[in-house]
């Protein structure tokens, strides 16, 4: 349902993630990051301690409009360009890909926000269908992302629309039991990495209820989580999200979570087919930019968790899930208060 998923061919990511591990500067002086031609640096770390990527999507369409001329929307797409976003891990060299980003967010004295998106039969076929071959291949791959990650910092969100595909039985019964124990034994080797955060994902506030969820949550290893993420790729308000998210840490032991803020400044769409509603909808903006300092101590931070101006799927004109739109993501920037 989400579309997030970031495709990209392996080989090229790896190795332009590997080199954005030299573009960064060793002691956080933003002064000297990123590339050049776009002005793409490192948030100050006291606003936020998560990595921008000077090499990504945004980023490079800033490069283009700055070559261009066209200052303009270069300054629009630079709203983006410089917030760190999650970096969502494929199916393919899944160990150099974590190190890469890790190592890179080290070198700026900085954390990086990993996006893992790869359970078998993800999406229910939908937008975003894909995922692991299988239960082994799938544990195999979180080893590989683990090992990647090594004893460097990262804040991982589990699996966008898991949990909630069960619960909505979107996901055929037959496959809950397995999907629980791939979701638990992720979290418990995660956080066998000493710098590794989890948060598993939760849905959102106009999806599903916490009553429907905290047991569903609690196969699913939240216990050895960090705690759970809310609004992954999603609209509603922060305000929304703070409220749905005390209500199911309520049921969950107090557990901590973070909001997905990347393009809730608008809240949902509601002119449409509803169960079309989440899919590039019209008239959305940015959130609240990503920061630790919630004013709230249930919620650990606001994070883009869903990267700006990638396609939630094929509809309303966009390209596939997880394409660069700049059509889509000047909106977004436009719209921003």
């Amino acid at each position: 349902m989400y579309g997030s998923y970031r495709r990209m061919a392996a080989a090229g990511a790896v190795g332009a993630v590997l080199l954005l591990a030299g573009c960064s500067s060793s002691d956080g002086d933003s002064s000297k990051d990123g590339p050049k031609q776009s002005g793409i640096s490192q948030q100050p770390k006291g606003d936020d301690p998560f990595w921008v990527d000077p090499g990504g999507n945004a980023a490079e369409q800033v490069s283009a409009y700055v070559k261009s001329g066209d200052t303009d929307n270069a300054g629009l797409i630079r709203k983006i360009a410089s917030q760190p976003t999650g970096e969502w891990i494929g199916p393919d060299n899944p160990q150099a890909e974590a190190q890469g980003f890790t190592e890179a967010a080290k070198k700026a004295d900085r954390t990086a926000l990993l996006v893992l998106y790869n359970i078998p039969h993800r999406d229910c076929g939908q937008h975003s269908a894909g995922g692991a071959s299988d239960g082994n291949a799938y544990r195999a791959w979180v080893d590989e992302v683990a090992q990647g990650i090594g004893d460097r910092g990262a804040t991982v969100v589990l699996e966008p629309d898991a949990v909630l595909h069960m619960v909505n039985e979107c996901t055929p019964q037959e496959l809950h039991e397995e999907r629980y124990d791939l979701l638990k034994k992720a979290v418990e080797r995660l956080k066998r990495q000493p710098g590794v955060k989890v948060y598993l994902d939760a849905g959102n506030a106009g999806w599903q209820k916490p009553e429907a969820l905290f047991q569903p949550l609690e196969r699913a290893g939240l216990a050895e989580a960090d705690g759970f993420a809310v609004n992954v790729s999603n609209f509603q308000t922060t305000a929304a999200s703070t409220e749905f998210g005390k209500q199911l840490s309520a049921k969950v032991g107090g557990k901590h979570f973070v909001i997905d803020t990347s393009r809730n400044g608008n809240g949902p769409y509601t002119g449409g087919d509803p169960a079309e509603n989440w899919c590039n909808p019209p008239g959305r903006a940015l959130g609240d930019p990503p920061s630790t300092s919630t004013g709230d101590p249930l919620v650990d931070a606001y994070l883009w968790v869903k990267r700006p101006g990638e396609s939630d799927g094929d509809c309303r004109g966009g390209p596939k899930a997880g394409d660069w739109w700049a059509a889509y993501a000047l909106g977004l920037a436009r719209n921003t208060k």
